[in-house]
């Protein structure tokens, strides 16, 4: 009796352990599916997410890489700066730094650039120079007009204001203007002998920030030019991006204020005295750039005692081709072929 309850103890012990270690395999094995589940759930998820982020970014790679990062962080950096420029232009334009055509011509519709714009120096009294300029080389009218959208030459007089505003040398003036349309009148611009050398400026600022040109020429009131000679002439040159094309040559400084071409600054030349080489002042021309630097340099360019001492010294120190011209040399017409001009 004893044996038998024995064995049937040992029987039902087995038994029992034989169910225990199968439902620790069972219990495994649903853990193992739930895990792998969840698992292959969660890879379905990523590779989805993956996929959609590329999709979205048109790139098969991480939105947001450190090199993406890099260009982000400079791209901000970029536009900090850019927003300062803006303001330091804004700036500029308000304190007349800025060519009005350079910081406008964006808006305006699309115009053919001249060849010249020719300025013709004048003064209070001399309506008689300016009537024998028109009847001898200067058209008037509707052929001005013709010259212009034929030929890009634009030519005007250039005159300033009197010191006694609106007096009658002012009055002439306006007078002579309405019926001939053809004055640059500098509003700014006291007309007076000693205010020549700032008049220049003046013309040339005018010019430049109301005309797109390839070069701008400036002509005394008793020379007469060959209109057709000079168009060939600077023809010459639109291949080359500053220049500055006259009759070159240098002369002696006086330093005598008795002396008719007396220089204050005398002594900013050395002790030899000399000019340094510069354009007669009877006619010469410089291209688009060099007008465009006068103009946003305007506030910082100084001049001398006389004018033609002055423009030269806005290009000495800059990389500008001196074109030393025969054709500019007024003093007498010269017989060689495409000569421009003569002074009388």
């Amino acid at each position: 009796m004893h044996s038998r309850a024995a064995n049937n103890r040992l029987s039902n012990s087995a038994f029992e352990s034989r169910v225990a270690v199968l439902m620790l395999a069972m219990f495994a094995t649903m853990a193992t599916v739930y895990v792998a589940s969840r698992l292959w759930q969660d890879a379905e998820s990523r590779t989805y997410l993956v996929k959609e982020l590329n999709r979205r970014t048109g790139q098969n790679q991480s939105a947001v890489s450190v090199d993406d990062t890099l260009k982000i962080i400079s791209c901000r950096e970029q536009r900090k700066r850019l927003s300062a420029l803006e303001m330091d232009l804004a700036a500029a334009r308000k304190e007349g730094f800025v060519s009005r055509y350079l910081s406008e011509n964006v808006t305006k519709p699309f115009k053919k650039r001249h060849l010249a714009v020719v300025g013709i120096i004048t003064t209070f009294g001399r309506k008689q120079n300016r009537d024998a300029i028109r009847k001898a080389w200067m058209p008037t009218g509707v052929a001005l007009r013709k010259l212009e959208d034929e030929k890009g030459i634009v030519v005007r007089f250039v005159i300033g204001r009197s010191a006694n505003r609106g007096d009658i040398l002012d009055r002439d003036i306006d007078s002579e203007n309405r019926q001939t349309n053809d004055f640059i009148i500098l509003d700014g611009q006291v007309e007076a002998p000693k205010e020549l050398p700032k008049k220049i400026k003046s013309f040339f600022v005018h010019a430049v920030d109301n005309w797109d040109s390839e070069f701008y020429t400036k002509v005394n009131d008793d020379v007469y030019v060959n209109i057709d000679a000079l168009g060939a002439a600077l023809s010459t040159h639109l291949d080359k991006p500053r220049v500055y094309i006259g009759c070159m040559k240098s002369g002696e400084v006086f330093s005598e204020s008795t002396n008719k071409w007396y220089e204050p600054d005398w002594w900013k030349f050395g002790d030899g005295k000399w000019y340094f080489r510069h354009a007669s002042s009877d006619i010469y021309s410089i291209s688009r750039a060099l007008a465009q630097f006068i103009s946003i340099n305007r506030s910082i360019l100084r001049t001398f005692a006389h004018d033609d001492i002055s423009a030269g010294s806005w290009f000495i120190g800059l990389d500008v081709n001196h074109i030393n011209e025969w054709k500019f040399c007024c003093a007498s017409w010269t017989s060689g072929p495409g000569a421009v001009c003569a002074a009388v």
